[in-house]
């Protein structure tokens, strides 16, 4: 069972190719898209989020797209899973008894709490330098 879902690969992995990409100029969606392999339709959701939650800035234009919206080491990949979670969270269907989601939450708790700790210290700038040096 994998414990990141695929938006939230998804939205790490678009970080970094921006982290790597945007040095000149920002990276457009269809550009990311394209290196990716994905229908534009799939990665715009979660650019957005991205975006609303401060981690890239989206610029407006012809020779628009997207940068980071704070230095690569002060992004960690907890962060940007959160963000990408809040927009599966909004996408998802309810559920129905509280009570259950209740009970596995407070049991989940503790193993949520560590895993968010150490996503916390990995930072795009570490994984982009990472991936920078085996191009």
């Amino acid at each position: 069972m994998p414990l990141l879902s695929r938006k939230g690969i998804l939205a790490i992995a678009a970080v970094i190719d921006v982290a790597i990409h945007s040095a000149k100029r920002p990276v457009s969606a269809k550009v990311l898209a394209a290196r990716h392999k994905l229908p534009p339709r799939h990665l715009e959701p979660v650019l957005q989020a991205l975006v609303r939650d401060g981690i890239l800035r989206g610029i407006r234009g012809p020779h628009g797209g997207y940068e980071l919206g704070r230095e690569r080491g002060q992004i960690s990949a907890d962060q940007i899973l959160r963000s990408a979670g809040r927009l599966e969270e909004a996408d998802g269907p309810s559920l129905a008894s509280t009570a259950v989601i209740e009970v596995v939450r407070s049991a989940l708790a503790d193993a949520e709490r560590a895993l968010s700790a150490a996503l916390s210290r990995i930072n795009i700038e570490d994984i982009a330098a990472t991936a920078e040096r085996r191009k």
